[in-house]
């Protein structure tokens, strides 16, 4: 998912929040939810910078989905259940009230949402695919609202010791150079779920109810979101499928089943909650990009190819890849060896670029000069880095020259087993080239094809018999809340792919 715009961050999000923490003092002030006044780590006033703060990490992480359509009809949503959330009501503090909330799609397959401190919320691609009406959304926003009113970060970031926070902060470095081979899975996950999803079961159980709730109070049939966390479930029981972040420390997706009938049961009484909205749901989701898109990099075989930026690379045999926004990230099983390829922002050649890197404080240099081996522009610099328990670390940076951009390669391991892997370093970095072949300038990913049943039959027998690559027909069963042999009536909406 590398893009030349947007590399522009120098910090992380966990860079942000560790320092808010360190510095933070205890502070006493009223909870939105229950009125009553309680330790938070931040005052809302600090909530609020941190959310501000933080937000481009999060784009720089992800990447926002590229649909104005999309992001409108989510806001408009959220905007909804923020209205009838305890951060506008008539008794809550003016600073909370006047506090706006910023809704974002981001471009990610897996199914995920989330919220950081002062009123910035998340939600995937991903998500909203899987989610199957307005009803259900509503419900899933309005728990990442809850997570905001309550104030549950403020509060679990007073919860945490210093040194549990200092770890995190370690797993997740702005620069993978001096990063422990160990924590590279932890560098490649989300930042958010690291930070955000932790809270304790009684917060999350506390966010079921208020996203119940606000949804209720705006006429939502709340009850349809029991269907979204089985579909959860089914992602999670789903042989070599990521589990959901959106799990991760929550109660179990069977119990959140059906705690949501219940609580949607007893607001009934107190509310016309009639809304469901299925076919304006399908209207905004047809056409959304379904898992990884292929025109932000993709691997096939042994190779790594990248449409837009027209270029492609040779990947180790058996290493793994991560593929992000700002950088593309290889290691070995062993994590022991490390590459990560990303754009130089403030050079103008392959040669300077090597000499700021070689300048750098703390660097020794072992080698430099024209890299060896391609007709492309290149420059090869080799240093050692001393670690804080004694030991060093040894890298090699390959800068190159390609089609207006300075592209970096940055291979390391300990200094004394980097002789076994650069040669797999110097194979990816010299194997750099211009992608020519149409059939992979020209790869376009998997859309969803929401349609109408024709008839009545399983839903297994409206699958076509020629899917994308990479789309399988559970998947879409679990997409569409159904089982492959569910029937469906003529005249259903369904989502496909194309």
């Amino acid at each position: 998912m590398i893009h030349r715009k947007v590399i522009r961050t120098s910090y992380t999000l966990t860079t942000v929040l560790l320092a808010a923490t360190l510095f933070a003092a205890c502070v006493v002030q009223r909870n939105p939810v229950t009125g009553s006044k309680r330790a938070y780590a931040y005052t809302w006033a600090q909530e609020r910078q941190i959310g501000a703060e933080a937000d481009p990490a999060v784009i720089a992480q992800f990447g926002l989905y590229d649909d104005a359509g999309l992001t409108a009809y989510v806001d408009r949503i959220g905007q909804q259940v923020v209205a009838e959330s305890h951060l506008r009501r008539p008794d809550t503090e003016a600073e909370v009230r006047e506090t706006p909330v910023v809704f974002r799609v981001l471009d990610s397959p897996v199914v995920n949402a989330f919220a950081l401190p002062g009123g910035y919320i998340y939600v995937t691609r991903g998500l909203v695919a899987h989610v199957q009406n307005e009803a259900q959304m509503a419900v899933v926003l309005g728990h990442e609202v809850g997570h905001v009113a309550a104030r549950h970060a403020s509060k679990r970031a007073l919860q945490q010791q210093l040194g549990q926070i200092g770890l995190i902060g370690t797993a997740i470095g702005g620069e993978l150079l001096g990063l422990p081979g160990g924590q590279i899975l932890q560098a490649g996950g989300t930042v958010a779920q690291l930070m955000f999803l932790s809270y304790g079961r009684d917060d999350e159980r506390e966010s079921d109810e208020l996203g119940v709730e606000y949804s209720a109070l705006n006429g939502y049939a709340s009850a349809e979101a029991a269907h979204f966390f089985q579909t959860l479930k089914r992602i999670s029981d789903s042989a070599g499928q990521e589990i959901p972040s959106f799990l991760s420390s929550h109660p179990d997706p069977g119990e959140r089943e059906q705690t949501i009938t219940r609580l949607a049961a007893e607001w009934e009484s107190r509310a016309n909650m009639t809304i469901v909205g299925t076919d304006e749901h399908m209207a905004q989701i047809d056409g959304i990009v379904v898992g990884e898109d292929p025109r932000q990099g993709y691997v096939d075989g042994s190779v790594f190819y990248h449409p837009e930026l027209r270029f492609q690379f040779p990947v180790p045999q058996d290493w793994h890849l991560i593929n992000q926004p700002t950088q593309v990230v290889m290691f070995n099983e062993a994590q022991s060896a490390i590459m990560a390829f990303t754009f130089v922002q403030d050079a103008s050649s392959a040669q300077e670029a090597a000499n700021q890197f070689a300048a750098q404080e703390g660097f020794t240099v072992v080698e430099r000069g024209r890299a060896t081996g391609g007709y492309l522009p290149a420059q090869v610099v080799i240093i050692d880095a001393a670690q804080q328990d004694g030991s060093y670390l040894r890298a090699v940076a390959h800068f190159v020259e390609y089609g207006g951009n300075i592209y970096r390669f940055l291979g390391y391991s300990a200094r004394d087993t980097f002789s076994q892997h650069n040669p797999r370093f110097i194979s990816t970095m010299q194997g750099f080239n211009r992608l020519s072949d149409a059939s992979r300038l020209n790869v376009e990913p998997a859309r969803l094809n929401v349609t109408s049943a024709s008839r009545t039959g399983t839903f297994q027998s409206m699958i076509p018999s020629s899917l994308p690559r990479e789309v399988t027909a559970e998947d879409l069963a679990i997409m569409n809340q159904l089982n492959l042999g569910t029937s469906v009536a003529a005249g259903t909406k369904l989502k496909l792919a194309r």
